[in-house]
């Protein structure tokens, strides 16, 4: 009877299909997420940014952690869990662009293929010729910049670049978005299908992971196995200083300001609004 009743349950309540990448910046909020969200109705799927978006685009996901640019392509489709993103306010160490050249003569760019957000950063930040091409690549900066004068560099690769030649120049997005704007920078938003209803417990579920996983952050290091030979106190400033959690007020003005650019720029079609849960 009791096999029968989970059964029952399992049909009736399919788990919600949530994505969410598995950078450091994201760790955080993964370790609450993967730790109770199969009891509150989650499948917890890893996967790149760029990857979330088009599965969550396709269906293939009901909610997830996706580049805020591909929020804007696709906002008609999404609702936004409101208090809870990825962002920075300032230099933030780990969405860098890596130029041999000066800017003004920068006509192409490697990219790294798991993210979007930087791309169209990228484009608003710097007065790039108008030739400018860009080029999806693995993130491995040496082959990048063997082919282009100029590469994009994010997540935890980004920690390993110690011993780069010195005739290359590194720009921080971030902190050059600060510097130009004061505002900061929203680079990744928990977007929810339009047809997806979140309970109550749910909805809560994103709260206690924001913040019960930032208490966290000396256990997350030093259980964080994919920057070996980067300092634990290197990443826990990072995690503590550099990375914000919570969308207030100050971010989701950042956010709509990123939105403007973005329309001004050509990168996507029409002004959106943004529509909470």
């Amino acid at each position: 009877m009791y096999t029968f009743h989970l059964y029952f349950f399992a049909k009736v309540n399919p788990l919600l299909k949530l994505g969410i990448h598995d950078f450091l910046n994201a760790s955080p909020i993964l370790l609450l997420l993967k730790e109770k969200g199969p009891d509150l109705g989650f499948q917890i799927v890893t996967d790149s940014p760029a990857a979330l978006a088009d599965r969550l685009n396709s269906g293939d996901l009901d909610l997830a952690m996706i580049p805020s640019v591909e929020y804007f392509k696709s906002a008609d489709n999404y609702r936004l869990v409101p208090n809870i993103c990825i962002a920075s306010r300032g230099q933030v160490r780990t969405v860098l662009l890596l130029a041999k050249k000066p800017i003004s003569e920068i006509t192409s760019i490697a990219a790294d293929i798991r993210s979007r957000t930087s791309v169209a950063l990228l484009k608003i930040l710097f007065p790039f010729n108008d030739n400018l091409s860009i080029h999806p690549f693995p993130p491995d900066p040496k082959s990048m910049l063997a082919e282009h004068p100029a590469a994009l560099i994010i997540g935890d690769p980004a920690f390993k670049l110690n011993k780069l030649s010195s005739d290359i120049t590194v720009y921080d997005l971030s902190e050059e978005w600060f510097k130009q704007t004061g505002k900061p920078f929203v680079h990744a938003v928990l977007a929810v299908s339009e047809k997806v209803t979140l309970n109550k417990n749910q909805k809560n579920l994103f709260q206690i992971a924001r913040v019960q996983g930032y208490r966290r952050i000396k256990e997350i290091v030093s259980n964080y196995k994919n920057l070996p030979d980067v300092e634990n106190a290197v990443l826990e400033d990072y995690l503590e200083n550099k990375i914000k959690y919570n969308l207030d007020d100050e971010g989701i003005d950042g956010l709509n300001h990123f939105i403007n650019l973005c329309y001004q720029n050509g990168v996507i079609s029409k002004k959106i609004f943004i529509r909470f849960i």
